[in-house]
């Protein structure tokens, strides 16, 4: 996974107000934690980490006077109407250490003919991997599966040096069938006389 370079300032002022000038001046208000070290308020020019943040994630190699580390988004809050990014809390990491993380789940080939509904039971799956190496995401093959056929965490192929942050037999995946069987004659018929 590729580094994002992000340049930040220094916070010295908190609350709503700062909150909103720093907002007005395209910047999002974050905080920087990690490590055992004192929590550090940041402003981060919002358009690059909107950017940075499309890729789930990501990795922000974030520079504050002259110092630079890695950092990794551990909680975004955006505004609920037009999505702005209103908050963020970075996690510092190094390289070699583990971090647990969500990596989206995609899909790829066709369900077999009959009329069936694939449903996404986790959208992401939780895993243990090294920071610098968070795979961007995982891809299932649902080729040719029928009603009833799942897909457990653990049939998931992982890279090298990942494990799973979850029990392998949650169901990330399960295919379900979109045709209500018809009642019985006589179960309907025993409805029309009551």
């Amino acid at each position: 996974m590729a580094e994002v370079k992000i340049p930040a300032e220094i916070r010295s002022e908190f609350g709503k107000g700062a909150a909103r000038r720093l907002r007005r001046e395209e910047k999002v208000p974050g905080v920087v934690y990690g490590h055992g070290g004192e929590p550090v308020h940041v402003a981060i020019p919002g358009h690059e980490l909107m950017m940075a943040l499309k890729t789930p994630n990501v990795l922000i190699r974030l520079t504050t006077d002259g110092k630079s580390q890695l950092v990794i988004p551990k909680a975004v809050q955006r505004e609920a109407i037009r999505g702005f990014l209103v908050h963020v809390d970075l996690l510092v990491v190094k390289k070699g250490e583990t971090v647990t993380v969500d990596v989206p789940v995609h899909t790829e080939g066709e369900l077999a003919p009959g009329g069936n509904l694939l449903e996404h039971m986790l959208d992401a799956l939780p895993v243990e991997t090294e920071a610098t190496h968070i795979p961007e995401a995982f891809t299932v093959s649902v080729e040719g599966l029928e009603a009833g056929a799942s897909i457990q965490a653990k049939d998931v192929t992982l890279p090298k040096g990942t494990a799973l942050a979850v029990d392998g037999d949650t169901v990330v995946l399960q295919v379900v069938s979109t045709q209500a069987e018809a009642p019985a004659e006589g179960e309907e018929g025993e409805g029309e006389e009551a």
